[in-house]
């Protein structure tokens, strides 16, 4: 046991480490703040196990971010029950909010009334997609409560790096470029396949940019839900002199139907990637578009270097 003057039996005492000083001090670690709108994840499409199980586990590493974080997850097709629609998700956070001020009050405690947004709803989509954003606003609308919609995750270059990741998972990439140098079936040429037509394709295009710049090999974006785009872009590929192509999906999965993308690889004649899905990545850059809604995060989490 120890006394004030130092400890009884001679054993060390562990004393606090001093802050160091100085602009290389370690920053403080980030916390949510206290009675912070709600991250609410709106999750695309027809929901599925597969899909929750997705959408959980990129809430899951947000809130390992971000310590105190409320997130919850809105399907924009939900059926209300097993998979809560995001009317019903954004109408109880403002109605719980609401009731921890009224506790507060009913205590004695002297709280303001809580005002700004009870939500901020990050769309799980990595490009620009117009039909599906339109339903993430209408639901937001029709939930007659105060939210903030973010954009998009991308284009991002941690988008670029999870889709070099999944090309690799799949032999149709080096892992690095200094390691696993030869890989037979590393492909010379990339079809990033995005949906959302023309506006998504070009979104896709800076993030193939950065995707071209860690392959070292050419990137060209189709739509797959544009008739003819990938055929278009294959051949446009292969008439640069690309033998061996791959196709990766600029999608987080939910937003669309697997089967698109095996008819795609079909009509490419190529071997396709997975689909982003759960990347760290993913969860990173949602947690990023909430924490600069708010102004509590000073710049967007960076990707990592090509070697």
């Amino acid at each position: 046991m120890s006394s004030p003057t130092g400890p009884a039996s001679g054993l060390p005492v562990r004393m606090p480490r001093p802050r160091q000083p100085g602009r290389h001090r370690r920053p403080e670690p980030l916390a949510a703040p206290e009675g912070a709108p709600a991250l609410v994840l709106a999750v695309p499409g027809t929901p599925s196990a597969v899909t929750r199980g997705l959408a959980e586990e990129v809430v899951s590493i947000a809130r390992s971010e971000l310590p105190g974080l409320d997130a919850r997850i809105g399907y924009v097709d939900g059926d209300g029950s097993e998979f809560p629609t995001l009317q019903t998700v954004l109408a109880h956070a403002a109605d719980e909010r609401t009731a921890r001020f009224e506790q507060a009050r009913a205590a004695g405690m002297d709280v303001k009334e809580p005002d700004g947004p009870v939500a901020v709803v990050v769309p799980l989509l990595a490009g620009p997609d117009s039909a599906l954003l339109r339903q993430v606003r209408q639901a937001v609308m029709d939930s007659r409560v105060a939210a903030e919609l973010t954009d998009v995750l991308g284009p991002h270059p941690l988008l670029a790096e999870a889709l070099h990741v999944r090309l690799s998972e799949a032999g149709l990439a080096r892992a690095d470029r200094a390691r696993l140098f030869t890989v037979a079936t590393a492909a010379d040429g990339i079809i990033l396949a995005s949906v959302g037509g023309e506006e998504a394709v070009q979104a896709a295009g800076i993030t193939g940019m950065l995707l071209a710049a860690r392959l070292a090999v050419p990137v060209m974006a189709a739509a797959l839900d544009q008739e003819g785009s990938i055929s278009s872009v294959a051949e446009q590929l292969r008439s640069s002199g690309s033998q061996q192509l791959a196709l990766a999906p600029y999608l987080i999965g939910p937003e669309i139907d697997p089967v698109l993308v095996e008819e795609a690889a079909r009509e490419a004649g190529c071997a396709a990637a997975e689909a982003l899905g759960p990347y760290p990545a993913i969860g990173k850059l949602a947690l990023a578009k909430y924490t600069t809604a708010l102004g509590i995060a000073p710049q967007q989490p960076q990707g990592t270097p090509v070697r």
